[in-house]
Formats: C-alpha cells, structure tokens, sequence
C-alpha cells in the first residue's frame, strides 16, 4: 500500500513540477519588435517591475486604406535595459523579447518580457 501511495504522490509532484516549468519558465516564443517607446515605469506594491509600451504604428490596405497602431506591452527584468530606455522616451527602438505562457509577480505583469535592446533610432 505504501508504495503504490509513494507512487501517487510522485507521480502528482512530478506533474505539478512540470506545469510549472511549462507555464512560468519555458520560452514559449522569442523575437523583436519596432516602434516608438511610449513610457517605461517602475511600479508594483510588493515587486516593484519596468513596465512599458511600444507603439507599433502602420498602414492597412485592406479593406480599406487606414492607419493605425498596435501597442506592444511588455515588461523589462533587466536594470540595465530599463535604465537605457528610461534615458530615451519616444525615440524609435527596435526590442529582443522573450514570450512566456504565464506570468511571474517579480519578472512583470506581462507575458512578453524585453532582455535586450538591438538598436535605436531618433
């Protein structure tokens, strides 16, 4: 009886391990984005995080000519990073980020986390 329990409960361990490992620290997906930094802050009650926005603006041709804007947010784990682009407010970055599935309190309130900056224009 108490190795069929032993099992059981490394079995469910083993599986709670594994949620977790997929959902807060696999990179789901990784790439860049450009557009014209719209703020970066320091907030948070108990983790204080770098928040930001890019804005991603363009033209749409179908169906109908239009402009518009995408608004990228993400959140920077880097001091370093988040220092250069504090120092750059609406200059045009192009950002590395990394994509998780879930979020972390103390890695920012949102999935798409920016661990470096490739390039900057003004």
């Amino acid at each position: 009886m108490s190795k069929v329990l032993f099992a059981t409960v490394f079995l469910l361990l083993l599986a709670l391990f594994g949620y977790i490992y997929w959902k807060y620290v696999f990179v789901f997906g990784e790439g860049t984005k450009t557009g014209e930094l719209n703020f970066l802050v320091r907030k948070g009650y108990v983790f204080k995080t770098y928040e930001g926005k890019l804005i991603q603006s363009g033209f749409r041709t179908r169906p109908q000519s239009v402009i518009q804007s995408y608004e990228f947010d993400f959140s920077v784990v880097d001091e370093a990073v988040a220092r250069d682009l504090m120092s750059g407010n609406g200059r045009t970055y192009t950002l590395h980020y990394q994509e998780y599935l879930g979020a972390l309190p103390w890695r920012g309130y949102s999935v798409y986390v920016v661990d470096s900056i490739v390039s900057t224009s003004h």
